[in-house]
């Protein structure tokens, strides 16, 4: 197959996948690149996503690795076979690259999980929402470039809008509520946005409130998307260089332990959705 210039986070993710399976069979690159009957460069570009593959190399690398897993094999081989060239296309080359990963790990998601704490979720902030805290990037953001990630913002929502909806969960903290990003009117906007979606049988919405006792998990902010088997789900944090797609087994345990900790503490979605009705009273 030909090389491809930039693999997409789902293409490396799959090399990653069949790298670990062979570091845990014990296997050096050589050894399994020669059962492949191939060369190790080869292997390696396959393993860092460079160079796709066909369902039967994946099949032939995993039982190689004498991997038993039959339901990750499965997930893998689907991987390798996908062609899906999603909406999220169009803005290849006008976008940063993790705007269109992100879209493509909720286009294959079976479930999504959010935790946040200063801004409301992306999937369900409003357009005036959206347009204020990419405006507040520095240096500022020309507008075509602004718009451009507004309007990719509003289409990621297909996942929690469509008729093929996923289960969503968000954990919000009232500091995320109560912040003004844009004015009065657009807070205002927003909180009745995000009653709308906790009212959608689907889309569960939790508030963690100001007066919690002992809550030290500020830092636990996360986006969570669950795939066909729970070995392949991502994890994505936010930092000052970018963002970063999670894959390692341990650290995908740490993020479903904290999940279920900060949603424990929450209020039940009922009180949670009372609580964001006063809050909108007030403004």
């Amino acid at each position: 197959m030909a090389r491809r210039r930039e693999p997409t986070a789902r293409q490396m993710r799959l090399g990653a996948e069949l790298r670990k399976l062979r570091e845990a069979a014990g296997l050096k690159g050589r050894e399994a690149a020669a059962a492949l009957g191939t060369d190790s460069a080869r292997l390696s570009q396959i393993e860092s996503g460079i160079v796709g593959m066909s369902e039967n190399t994946v099949r032939r690398l995993a039982a190689n690795y004498a991997c038993t897993d039959q339901e990750l094999v499965e997930a893998l081989a689907a991987m390798a076979t996908d062609r899906t060239r999603g909406w999220w296309e169009e803005y290849r080359g006008l976008l940063p690259t993790p705007f269109l990963d992100i879209a493509e790990v909720e286009h294959h998601a079976t479930y999504r999980y959010d935790v946040e704490f200063l801004h409301v979720p992306g999937l369900l902030q409003t357009e005036d929402y959206a347009r204020a805290v990419f405006s507040y990037r520095v240096p500022e953001l020309p507008d075509t470039d602004l718009e451009l990630r507004v309007r990719h913002r509003m289409q990621r929502k297909v996942v929690i809008e469509s008729p093929a909806a996923i289960p969503y969960e968000a954990v919000i903290h009232e500091a995320a509520l109560r912040i003004r990003v844009g004015d009065r009117a657009a807070a205002r906007a927003q909180l009745a946005s995000v009653l709308e979606f906790s009212e959608m049988d689907h889309v569960t919405v939790r508030v963690i409130p100001f007066d919690l006792d002992g809550f030290a998990g500020a830092w636990s902010a996360m986006t969570y998307a669950g795939a066909r088997v729970p070995k392949l789900d991502t994890a994505v944090r936010d930092a000052p260089h970018g963002t970063a797609f999670i894959d390692s087994e341990a650290q995908l345990t740490v993020f479903r332990t904290l999940f279920r900790k900060v949603e424990t503490v929450s209020l039940e979605p009922e009180r949670s959705r009372d609580f964001i009705h006063r809050l909108a009273k007030e403004l």
